[in-house]
């Protein structure tokens, strides 16, 4: 059965693969590499013996999209990951953002219109809540305004796909709102690589461990949380990858009880960022350098997941603790610079 993944050479992406691979699913991905490289292709076969189908070009070529699709007729199913990320860029440029984010969308969602059965998995995001008014936050949780235009895109883009499923029947679709995707796998052959400065936490604790960065810094200690700093749901990627491919195989069960459906997936559990923090110098023994600055504008109190839905639904539950992320993060950052 083979399964097309956009942006299959990304952090969350390439896991993905892997564990579809597998459990035996043949794999094509597209990715422009403009925030990824082939190289992970190699990565992904030490670790399964496979090397997937690649073709490298831009999903917003409209063209493009119609030719792979007539070329690729036999695609069973779509893990859709490719997006642009980092909220602060998409602050600065945000025509750069919905053009990427969406347009993209719709291309493939046009594909799929024209076929008899299909399958389509969504990468959305749990900023869709926004701060939430309780915590542990449920898929019944309202939608907030977005914070930014990024946060806009994943709202959006859900908001697309509910639309075209109401009058496209032949089209199944899963959202996965996911929370901190966090770790590398355990073999370290892939692992998450930010081009530039790391937006998020994980990998700027370790490239400030190895000596990247100068220090890290908590953005605030005077939330009203146990040690005054942000909580937030951290998911090891291994885990986050597992529930695609789970959600993947409950449309081509025809197990979905409605043909649009939406799933938080993260362990349930929030840790502070001094929570993160001392786990990583537990399990890597290095002291960090890090010092409390001021909040950052936007950052919400905190977030983490009520996955009743999702264990329940699915079958599927996080098994990772916070330490196995951080000592498989801390792994692959010695890898990678080693």
């Amino acid at each position: 059965m083979k399964i097309l993944v956009t942006g299959g050479l990304g952090f969350i992406g390439s896991h993905t693969v892997v564990e579809l691979q597998n459990k035996g699913y043949k794999v094509v991905i597209i990715d422009n590499c403009s925030n990824s490289s082939p190289d992970v292709l190699q990565g992904i076969q030490s670790i399964t013996g496979k090397k997937p189908i690649f073709e490298q070009f831009d999903l917003r070529e409209k063209e493009k999209v119609q030719n792979f699709f007539s070329r690729h007729d036999d695609i069973e199913g779509v893990i859709h990951f490719a997006a642009s990320k980092a909220v602060g860029e998409s602050v600065e440029n945000p025509l750069l953002y919905y053009e990427n984010n969406l347009s993209t969308l719709i291309y493939i969602l046009q594909q799929l219109s024209y076929k008899k059965s299909a399958n389509f998995i969504f990468s959305s995001s749990c900023t869709v809540y926004g701060q939430a008014d309780e915590l542990p936050i449920t898929e019944n949780a309202p939608v907030k305004p977005a914070e930014s235009p990024y946060g806009n895109t994943k709202q959006i883009g859900e908001e697309i796909i509910r639309d075209t499923c109401k009058v496209t029947k032949n089209l199944k679709a899963i959202s996965l709102r996911y929370f901190n995707p966090t770790g590398a796998h355990p073999s370290a052959e892939i692992g998450e690589l930010p081009i530039g400065v790391p937006q998020n936490l994980i990998p700027f604790i370790t490239q400030t461990a190895i000596g990247l960065r100068e220090k890290l810094s908590v953005f605030g200690n005077d939330y009203p949380t146990s040690d005054g700093t942000c909580i937030r749901d951290y998911i090891h990627v291994v885990d986050l990858a597992k529930a695609h491919v789970v959600a993947l195989q409950r449309l081509i069960d025809d197990k979905n009880t409605t043909n649009y459906e939406v799933f938080n997936v993260g362990t349930g559990t929030g840790s502070t960022v001094l929570e993160v923090i001392q786990s990583f110098e537990k399990v890597s023994g290095q002291k960090l350098n890090y010092q409390i600055v001021g909040r950052r504008e936007g950052d919400i109190t905190a977030a983490y997941a009520d996955t009743t839905k999702a264990n329940n639904e699915l079958d599927w539950k996080a098994e990772s603790k916070l330490d196995d992320s951080l000592s498989s993060a801390w792994k692959w950052e010695q890898k990678v610079r080693g």
